[in-house]
């Protein structure tokens, strides 16, 4: 997820839902048609419609070779939900039903978080995290499927580890392969924040250069930022975070954040020039009318642009936490929701 209910070290986590009970695509107008501004701030936008089975955690999506999307999320074996227009979502299962028995090490109810998910080399490649509730004891693991669809993950095992004597902590990865062919796993939550270690391509398991390369954080306790993800865009490199309370339901101030940079590992600065790692970080999404905390953000390259994927809780449904899409504009090098 980016997570559940953690607050920091050694405070009670930061993760997770706490659950209530092959077609071309459409014109891009159709597919993200934007719901009526919100009465309560013009400075954000509300997400896209959609519809369907639409209560999620730290969604993150993929467009498969036969034209559908599929979108996993956090719990359930990772749960699956399968769209054929970016719109109206169906739940498909999870991506696994026999669950691995290393996750007991991390989890002692074997539940993962955070799926990342991407298509390289002709292969889906999904990262995922292990853990429990405000512990950085955690595990990154790897799955690898042929068609992305639940039910057909083969378990890799563990790519990345930390433990109570680290400073950081193992989850909420995300998979960043740069036009050089470089692969780069970014993950982190609250310590000391947002880490990248570089990736064997060959494997997707850990380079040997295991140097561990720092990108944001907060000055402050509980040093609230989590769920990194990167792209590449002209000359830049885009990171983006999720600031803030995660998981509170309408107490979440959970918003996103983005820096720049030119090089995958930093230093990242925000539009005003402050660097990532002193806070900084310019608001791309935040709390608006009914639409409180988004977050837990991943971003899909799709026909009609770069789409952020992203939790919010609904004001108007109990704070139930539901599946945002918005498109991003680039106006001036920096990303906009729209």
């Amino acid at each position: 997820m980016s997570r559940s209910t953690r607050t920091g070290p050694g405070t009670g986590p930061r993760h997770r839902l706490r659950r209530r009970a092959a077609l071309p695509a459409l014109p891009a107008a159709l597919l993200l048609a934007l719901a009526p501004p919100s009465s309560a701030s013009a400075a954000y936008p509300d997400p896209g419609r959609v519809t369907g089975d639409v209560v999620v955690h730290d969604p993150s999506m993929v467009r498969t070779e036969d034209g559908r999307y599929v979108l996993y999320s956090t719990h359930g074996g990772l749960e699956a939900r399968v769209s054929t227009d970016r719109t109206h979502f169906t739940r498909a299962g999870s991506a696994f039903t026999d669950l691995p028995d290393w996750w007991s090490d991390y989890s002692a109810e074997r539940d993962p978080w955070a799926p990342d998910i991407s298509y390289h080399k002709g292969v889906y490649w999904m990262y995922y995290a292990v853990s429990s509730f405000g512990s950085n004891h955690s595990a990154i693991g790897l799955a690898k499927s042929p068609t992305g669809l639940p039910g057909s993950w083969s378990d890799r095992g563990i790519v990345y580890r930390t433990g109570t004597g680290d400073d950081h902590n193992a989850i909420d990865p995300s998979l960043f392969v740069d036009r050089d062919g470089t692969w780069w796993l970014s993950f982190g939550s609250y310590w000391t924040g947002i880490k990248m270690v570089r990736l064997d391509p060959a494997t997707g398991s850990l380079h040997r250069d295991r140097t561990v390369h720092s990108l944001a954080t907060r000055p402050d306790e509980p040093y609230a930022v989590e769920a990194p993800q990167i792209v590449k865009r002209g000359n830049y490199y885009y990171l983006f975070v999720s600031h803030d309370r995660c998981c509170a339901g309408t107490d979440s101030t959970y918003k996103i954040k983005v820096g720049r940079s030119t090089s995958p590992t930093g230093p990242y600065t925000d539009r005003d020039g402050v660097p990532m790692p002193d806070g900084g970080g310019t608001t791309v999404l935040a709390t608006h009318g009914r639409f409180i905390g988004p977050g837990g953000q991943s971003v899909l390259k799709d026909s009609d642009g770069h789409v952020l994927v992203h939790h919010y809780y609904d004001g108007a449904d109990d704070g139930t936490p539901k599946l945002g899409i918005n498109l991003l504009s680039w106006g001036g090098g920096w990303p906009t929701a729209r």
